[in-house]
């Protein structure tokens, strides 16, 4: 290596073609560019060419940053980057007037990470921040009032931000596993809470989340014995998977 050179982060190189090839029509016909679990580590420049689809999904991956010119895909309503690497979201994202799902999911975001153009989104409706090192949201949050959605499950929140409770479509927010006192829980509706239990394929996890959801299991298991009481959990309906086009909203249930 060129002394002074940085050197790229390895990974999976994706050309036009492979883009291409992995075009997809969803089930209402909408375009969908899914390059999902494929070992990229850098941005695709090339599918900057492509940057007219809908729907884009980039999850289960080795991404540390998502440059501004994400900007480009001005038609995007769904856009997928969870289990990546990612420890900034881009100002520019902002300019995705025509979001309504972003599913950030597990990722490195903490302090700072969210920037105040998310408050732009004015049609975005449902939103995963779970599984992160989140400690506070950026206050233009309070401004999406057509989210219906909210996922912050697994983060460093101490306290609610009391515009969730105003906000006038929200309906479920799931806050478990924050460091969050129970006498400030009553800053929040309860009917918005999200305390279900979804099953899911474990082969369709990547590595991180299945090691958490383990871990969570077998701190359930530890409890319950414990206290000698047995806890039977509420199941949704039917096995979720995390990148199904059918079943796309229960990254925020999981």
């Amino acid at each position: 290596m060129v002394k002074g050179k940085k050197a790229e982060p390895k990974g999976k190189k994706i050309t036009l073609k492979v883009a291409r090839n992995a075009m997809r029509m969803t089930v209402d016909g909408k375009r969908r560019l899914d390059l999902s679990n494929m070992q990229i580590a850098t941005f695709p420049k090339c599918i900057l060419k492509l940057a007219d689809v809908e729907e884009l999904d980039l999850s289960r991956n080795l991404l540390q940053k998502i440059p501004d010119t994400i900007s480009r895909f001005v038609n995007l309503r769904w856009l997928d980057l969870h289990s990546n690497q990612l420890d900034q979201v881009p100002e520019s994202i902002g300019k995705l007037q025509n979001l309504a799902y972003l599913n950030l999911c597990n990722n490195r975001l903490g302090p700072g990470s969210l920037p105040m153009e998310l408050g732009l989104l004015k049609g975005l409706r449902k939103l995963n921040l779970g599984l992160n090192r989140i400690e506070s949201l950026p206050a233009s949050i309070a401004a999406l009032r057509e989210l219906r959605e909210l996922g912050l499950f697994n983060n460093m929140l101490t306290s609610i931000p009391v515009y969730l409770s105003t906000m006038p479509k929200l309906g479920r927010v799931n806050v478990n596993c924050n460091p969050i006192r129970p006498t400030d829980m009553k800053d929040l509706d309860p009917i918005k809470r999200v305390r279900s239990l979804h099953l899911v394929q474990e082969d369709c996890l990547c590595g991180g989340c299945l090691e958490k959801c383990t871990e969570r299991s077998l701190w359930l298991e530890k409890r319950q014995s414990e206290s000698g009481t047995e806890r039977k959990p509420h199941f949704s309906s039917g096995l979720l998977t995390p990148n199904s086009v059918a079943m796309q909203d229960q990254a925020l249930q999981r």
